[in-house]
């Protein structure tokens, strides 16, 4: 664990993840459903949705207030063990 005096991240704060996937329907849906199981508090309308130029992808970032780093790494490890998504920074 780390120590939250080396955290480079002061915690509680509003903390940008993009999350990056193919095109599909529902997967904005999915993507708030895998956050919000960590943040309870997270709003969904609150997702800044952009296309590919080619529209195939799709880029979502969720602000989450998060109120610690094993919260945050929870987040992350879920995005990053879904299905539908891509890459997770």
């Amino acid at each position: 664990m780390i120590d939250p005096k080396d955290s480079l991240i002061d915690f509680p704060c509003d903390f940008p993840i993009k999350v990056f996937g193919v095109a599909q329907q529902d997967f904005a849906q999915a993507v708030a459903e895998a956050v919000q199981l960590h943040a309870p508090d997270f709003n969904a309308a609150n997702i800044e949705m952009r296309a590919s130029s080619g529209a195939k992808y799709l880029s979502l970032t969720c602000t989450v207030h998060v109120t610690s780093r094993e919260q945050l790494d929870n987040i992350y490890r879920a995005l990053s063990g879904h299905p539908m998504v891509k890459m997770v920074l």
